[in-house]
């Protein structure tokens, strides 16, 4: 290269290449951050070293990995049983133990997280296992079927002598005590060891369905029984019979001192076809006697309100499900019809002046006779009484004390202490004083007051 002045050729030295920076310490760092990220982070979610629960060592587990660990554990542990019917083993997971391992495991990483160095090699956790009683007595038996006697369930039946239902009592069986197997187990889980022996004697078993529940379910069907009926209000109108009620009734015990009612729908429907006949009936009107005052003393006849029935389309599937439930008594729906009241309204005037006796029927003479009341010294007394005792015939004054008797005085109805209205057959003096007190009549009208005058009649006596 010339500059064009000298002739001389001149080259330019090659620039000094720039010094390249030494990146290899942070490619060698990038490794070590990234575990320590990764051990960070499991840290996060790991249970602390030295953990454990029933002698299942989980520290360095996730609280899933640890709980799979202590059912896995609890579900392998096997028990030797040494019985008088010879010896079996039989597993955790035969006997039917379980534990909240899930529970269990989350509990110890939120006490011991692996993040929290002061939390590392904690005491273990202690836990109570739960066995089935049922499995676990149904695996003994089935590997040791010698030391088994089965229990016989509580049974009920209808007797149809007694029109009741009975209970057949449970008889408990015998087997190998479940209760000495399951401590055996806890022991071996707590204590961290894969199996133990344990020396287990014969017990009673009791039956799955027990005498006392058999007797709650007879005692509702019994009940059932008692009730069973179309009712109206209060009123059994159409009864079912224990029998018939029965024979509706369906009872399924499941196995468990339960016992499940049905009912037989188109059984009762037979019932329900007939209701109308049993319950329309016409209204009945009420005839009464009463007093001044309106009270009823006598019903000659009984008010009864008409009725009919409404729809029963639905009655037999409403009374089978009611059934079911332990509910006899079905309602009826009616229309229902009011009676009318006839009244009547009877009194008795003694007129001592007049010598009269009126009846008096709604305020009208209905008869009026000559009578005799007491005479001098045994006047009858005035006053406003009711008739009380009456009876058809009675001996007047055949007593001590009494210085007369008469004999079978007939129609005899008081009104007031020892006086009444009776029949006379001694004298035909009516319309004159005459007797010891009592108000005399003739035979025949002595017995119609008597039967027209019913207890309670108001009767007035004066001059």
């Amino acid at each position: 290269m010339t500059d064009g002045t000298d002739g001389a050729t001149y080259a330019w030295a090659p620039a000094e290449p720039k010094t390249r920076k030494n990146r290899s310490g942070l490619w060698i760092g990038i490794p070590a951050g990234a575990t320590a990220v990764a051990l960070i982070a499991a840290s996060l979610v790991l249970i602390a070293p030295g953990a454990s629960v029933a002698g299942v060592q989980i520290g360095g587990l996730t609280a899933g990995a640890a709980a799979q660990a202590i059912e896995t554990r609890l579900a392998e542990t096997a028990v030797t049983v040494e019985s008088p019917a010879g010896e079996v083993t039989v597993t955790g997971a035969d006997l039917g133990a379980t534990v909240d391992a899930a529970a269990l495991a989350d509990k110890a990483f939120a006490d011991n997280p692996m993040w929290k160095p002061a939390s590392w090699f904690p005491q273990g956790t202690g836990v109570s296992i739960e066995v089935d009683a049922a499995e676990a007595a149904a695996a003994l038996s089935e590997r040791s079927p010698g030391a088994f006697r089965a229990p016989v369930d509580a049974s009920l039946a209808y007797d149809a002598g007694a029109e009741s239902y009975v209970t057949t009592p449970a008889e408990a069986g015998e087997g190998i005590d479940v209760a000495a197997v399951t401590a055996a187990l806890q022991s071996a889980f707590d204590a961290g060891i894969p199996s133990t022996t344990v020396q287990a004697g014969l017990v009673p078993v009791d039956a799955p369905v027990s005498t006392e529940e058999a007797d709650v379910a007879v005692a509702k069907l019994n009940g059932i029984l008692d009730s069973a009926g179309f009712y109206i209000g209060d009123e059994r109108t159409v009864p079912v019979d224990r029998a018939t009620a029965a024979s509706w009734i369906t009872v399924t015990p499941d196995g468990t001192g339960e016992f499940a009612i049905s009912a037989d729908e188109a059984a009762i429907q037979n019932a329900v076809a007939g209701l109308a006949g049993s319950v329309d009936r016409t209204a009945v009107n009420a005839d009464v006697i009463v007093d001044s005052g309106g009270e009823v003393i006598k019903a000659l006849t009984e008010g009864q309100t008409g009725r009919t029935l409404g729809d029963t389309s639905g009655i037999a599937a409403a009374f089978a499900a009611q059934l079911a439930d332990g509910d006899a008594r079905y309602a009826l729906t009616v229309t229902e019809t009011p009676f009318d009241t006839k009244k009547t309204e009877r009194r008795i005037d003694v007129n001592l002046s007049a010598q009269t006796v009126t009846l008096y029927e709604n305020g009208q003479v209905y008869r009026n006779w000559s009578m005799s009341s007491g005479k001098s010294g045994w006047e009858t007394h005035t006053g406003n009484y009711r008739i009380g005792w009456k009876t058809s015939m009675q001996d007047m004054g055949c007593v001590d004390g009494y210085d007369w008797c008469t004999k079978d005085v007939p129609w005899v109805a008081y009104f007031n202490g020892d006086e009444a209205f009776h029949g006379t057959y001694w004298h035909n003096n009516f319309g004159t004083p005459m007797s010891h007190g009592c108000v005399n009549l003739t035979v025949n009208n002595a017995k119609e007051l008597y039967d027209w005058a019913y207890k309670g009649t108001e009767v007035s006596v004066h001059y």
